[in-house]
């Protein structure tokens, strides 16, 4: 299989692989990168079993040398620009023993040891059956990151049929997205051109000027794009394709998209860094229902209104904390669904679900409702703690315009009151100006 990515890379010739700061690499030059990361590599001794630490942004040398440490055999930990503390706290966690350093430039490199050796049980396991490993970390919203490891022969597998897309690269390669991304491109000849900025503007810009085709991104991002107006300020006409995951869609966002452009078909896609990215299909451009790929490497089953799910290239395990497999191998998802024959919806993270004197709220329909009042450009619902009732609903909303907060409030909560149970209405409404969302554009919620 990994001799089989190389062929595949050889194969499209001079074709654009990747369009970087505008400048576009062709295959056959890619291929050239690899070739000198192959050497790199040998010169400091980086084998099969290694876990090396590869910290860049996307570009055409952090791609090349992806694909030249897993022909290596090693055990990869792609990471992003972090603060000092959590980049220390990532290479403990995860053993690193080489560190690769790119600034995005040819020679702004560096390769260095952290005099380390590693020996965690999945790192031997992952020896032992001679495989290339990859190592991800949780955003960590919710607590201490997770460090998953999966064997990359596995991932790889998944990259079997499909056609060539002019793909925009939204998440980085720290991300199992942003791995999928890439990699299923690469295979199938097609393009990944990469933004420098992830905001609305620029990415309409680059699916404009790069005739993209297919957009894989987040429900908060694609809200940001309707508000700004960035979808309809730019031609998107080349767009056939938009993907979306990582968290549940507002039922008024999915609608207002469509709307905006309708030619373009949306696809809500589900995957975890622990089970990779599953089959699925849509009921349709404006549902939130979707039927999960059971028989192409994965099953699921629900338990108790939860999701389990059972994957071929499912991780060996974490290496700072249990799996949660149970014994015929399903791993619990911990996202909350309902069944409509071979559909599910999910409806949130159990974590996330406020509990009001007993009875569930789910934020993504609070927050749906909060999006259909006038002004309100972003919400984010939330469970702060009460005396009485153990929680309240709270909301923390963006403006599109300014306005008095009282009057928001008053406008928030009578409409809500009109959409949903006394119990689901925010009884705390916040105007801020902050971004509601991580660096990998997913709502960030916790309670008060």
């Amino acid at each position: 299989m990994i001799q089989s990515l190389t062929e595949a890379l050889r194969s499209h010739g001079d074709r654009e692989a990747i369009i970087f700061h505008g400048q576009a690499t062709s295959y056959r030059t890619l291929l050239s990168a690899v070739e000198q990361w192959r050497d790199r590599l040998d010169e400091h001794g980086i084998r099969a079993g290694r876990v090396v630490a590869l910290e860049s942004a996307y570009s055409p040398q952090a791609c090349a040398a992806l694909v030249a440490l897993i022909e290596a055999g090693a055990i990869i930990v792609p990471l992003v620009t972090l603060p000092d503390a959590k980049r220390a706290e990532f290479h403990e966690i995860a053993e690193v023993e080489t560190v690769i350093t790119l600034d995005g430039t040819d020679s702004g490199l560096s390769i260095s040891s952290t005099g380390r050796s590693a020996g965690h049980e999945l790192f031997a396991a992952l020896r032992r059956d001679e495989a290339p490993g990859l190592v991800l970390f949780s955003s960590g919203t919710t607590g201490r990151s997770k460090a998953s490891v999966l064997d990359f022969t596995k991932v790889l597998a998944r990259y079997q049929g499909g056609r060539a897309a002019r793909t925009l690269s939204f998440l980085n390669l720290d991300h199992i997205g942003g791995i999928n991304t890439l990699l299923h491109t690469l295979v199938h000849g097609g393009a990944v051109v990469t933004v420098a900025e992830r905001t609305p503007d620029s990415v309409f810009a680059a699916i404009e000027a790069h005739r993209v085709e297919v957009l894989p991104t987040t429900p908060t991002f694609l809200t940001m794009a309707l508000v700004s107006g960035a979808c309809r300020r730019h031609d998107a006409s080349s767009l056939r394709l938009v993907s979306y995951g990582t968290e549940p869609m507002p039922e008024q966002t999915l609608r207002a998209f469509h709307d905006a452009l309708p030619e373009v078909r949306l696809k809500q896609t589900y995957g975890l860094s622990e089970l990779g990215i599953l089959p699925t299909k849509s009921k349709d451009d404006s549902s939130l229902w979707v039927k999960l790929g059971s028989g192409s490497g994965f099953d699921y089953k629900i338990v108790d209104d939860v999701l389990w799910v059972r994957s071929e290239m499912a991780m060996l395990g974490y290496l700072n904390a249990p799996a949660p497999f149970d014994e015929e191998g399903y791993f619990n998802t911990q996202d909350v669904v309902v069944c409509e024959g071979e559909y599910v919806k999910i409806l949130g993270r159990r974590s996330e679900i406020i509990n009001v004197g007993g009875e569930k709220v789910y934020p993504a329909e609070v927050e749906n409702a909060v999006l259909e009042v006038d002004n309100i450009a972003d919400v984010t619902v939330s469970g702060r703690r009460n005396a009485v009732t153990g929680m309240i609903v709270q909301a923390t909303v963006k403006l599109v315009r300014p306005e008095d907060e009282q009057t928001v409030t008053a406008r928030v909560q009578e409409h809500c009151a009109a959409r949903l149970e006394p119990y689901k209405v925010p009884l705390v409404v916040t105007v801020s100006e902050a971004e509601q969302h991580s660096d990998r554009f997913k709502k960030t919620r916790s309670a008060a």
